[in-house]
């Protein structure tokens, strides 16, 4: 997401580089930049001009900081005006005092609200809060039994009334089965149509009269650009609306929606949906999207998704292991598959600063190896994924793994021993070494061997993990952590 409007941002900065002080002369150079960026990025006209302006009034005025680069400080100015520009903070979701929590969900056909409903069932389920799932969708063909379907996948209960039954009616007898059940919260799926009409906002303006929600999110299509903003706006002048779901936001690269909704429409982007799959939504934060954009990582998304696939147990054990070169296929295996539970491979580097950069060429790639590398692993039997030893001493299990995998055998002995000597080197760590140049991780080939420390050793002042300093008796301190990841 952002590519387009990041890949613009740098030449702003550019204007910028090499000069020694920030002026008014080579503020209106970057600024343009700024403002054809955000334009091309079909951000609304009315939000250009109000953003540019003020990041104009902050840059002439600026103090540069001492040891801080004029395009630096720059940069900083425009971060803190695109979190101005969507929101500040995070806006929560609401949690009404007496339960059930009401929910009502708007948006036109073809936003993504149906599978936006259990994308939010799924987030509050993760949060221990229960929730009812309200089907009152009775004209759109199957979209009841579409909400069924994901209810069963992610196990939330969906209640309906069938097709020819009223949907106020289903609302509100949804509402009533979520206060007789215990359960915590209501998530009414509504109809949508191809564009606003008075029926439509009708029908809505009934169920939300007769269940009163505590929220009602409009699901937008961020692909629709600036149009996004106004479709908020309009929803809320027409009904009243609490907030926004920006859906189809990693298929988007101008972001002109996420930067439009809140100015335009007065309401903010409580959530956006990020991929395809049920567990794709995050709640928005203004700050993370703006160093998103700005190609500066989101360190603290990156660690959540990790803390909702890793246990920590486990984790600490994984760092024993791989300190006492204990660390065999079988946890490769597993560190793979839980990465890929993240999200795709670029997906997860972007979140990393400085990660923003690599090209598509080399996560293709990336992606490549850890596939061909999955596939030999799985082609190994139990005792040789747990003891790889037995592969560096037998060109025959190397032979046969080759053929079960559709690889050659150098590429399994490509494998062995790049693995072999990572294990090396994660024993050397443990005992308070330094950490040796490498060519490139198991799965990773060379391609992208050196964002993994492929290069000439250590920097200096490096201090691996594991040889921080020791506690009386001789024995190190501990460090804790994700360890593998």
């Amino acid at each position: 997401m952002f590519d387009a409007l990041a890949d613009r941002l740098e030449d702003a900065w550019k204007k910028l580089r090499g000069q020694d002080k920030i002026s008014e002369a080579n503020v209106k150079e970057a600024v343009k930049e700024v403002r054809r960026a955000l334009l091309e990025a079909d951000v609304n006209l009315k939000v250009v001009q109000s953003f540019v302006k003020e990041v104009e009034k902050q840059a002439v005025g600026a103090e540069v900081v001492s040891g801080v680069r004029p395009d630096q400080q720059f940069i900083k100015i425009v971060h803190d005006e695109l979190v101005a520009v969507m929101g500040e903070t995070n806006a929560p979701l609401a949690h009404a005092e007496t339960a059930p929590t009401v929910i009502l969900m708007a948006g036109l056909q073809g936003t993504g609200k149906t599978t936006a409903t259990a994308k939010l069932s799924l987030y509050l389920k993760k949060e221990q809060r229960s929730a009812l799932m309200v089907a009152t969708d009775v004209y759109r063909p199957a979209a009841i039994d579409q909400l069924k379907t994901l209810g069963e996948q992610i196990q939330i209960p969906v209640f309906d009334l069938g097709t020819d039954a009223d949907p106020v009616e289903i609302a509100r007898q949804g509402v009533e089965k979520a206060k007789a059940d215990g359960i915590d919260t209501v998530i009414i799926d509504t109809a949508g149509r191809l564009q606003i009409d008075p029926e439509m906002m009708s029908e809505l303006a009934r169920i939300k009269d007769t269940v009163k929600p505590d929220d009602t999110l409009l699901v937008v299509d961020a692909m629709t650009g600036q149009e996004a903003a106004n479709l908020t706006q309009t929803f809320n002048d027409e009904i009243g609306i609490t907030g926004a779901i920006l859906t189809k936001l990693d298929g988007d690269t101008r972001g002109g929606a996420a930067l439009s909704v809140r100015s335009i429409s007065g309401q903010p982007i409580k959530f956006v949906g990020v991929g395809e799959k049920v567990e794709a939504l995050q709640p928005f934060y203004p700050d993370r999207m703006a160093s998103r954009i700005l190609n500066m990582g989101d360190v603290l998304t990156l660690v959540e998704k990790a803390q909702e696939e890793f246990d920590m147990a486990d984790a600490e054990e994984m760092q024993e292991k791989i300190l006492e070169a204990r660390f065999d296929f079988d946890d490769f295996l597993k560190q793979m598959r839980l990465l890929k539970n993240m999200g795709s491979l670029g997906g997860v580097l972007k979140l990393i600063p400085g990660m923003g950069k690599i090209s598509g060429a080399d996560l293709e790639k990336g992606e490549s190896e850890l596939k061909r590398t999955e596939a030999m692993i799985s082609s190994m039997t139990k005792e040789e994924r747990q003891n790889p030893d037995l592969l560096a001493r037998s060109p025959s299990r190397r032979r046969r793994i080759a053929k079960g995998s559709g690889h050659n055998e150098r590429d399994i002995s490509d494998l062995v021993t790049k693995f072999t000597r990572m294990r090396g080197m994660m024993k050397q760590m443990g005992q308070g070494g330094g950490m040796p140049g490498m060519g490139g991780m198991p799965g990773m080939g060379g391609g992208m061997g050196g964002m993994f420390g492929g290069g000439g050793g250590p920097r200096p002042g490096f201090r691996p993990t594991g040889s921080g300093k020791k506690k009386k008796g001789g024995k190190k301190k501990k460090k804790k952590g994700f360890g593998s990841l």
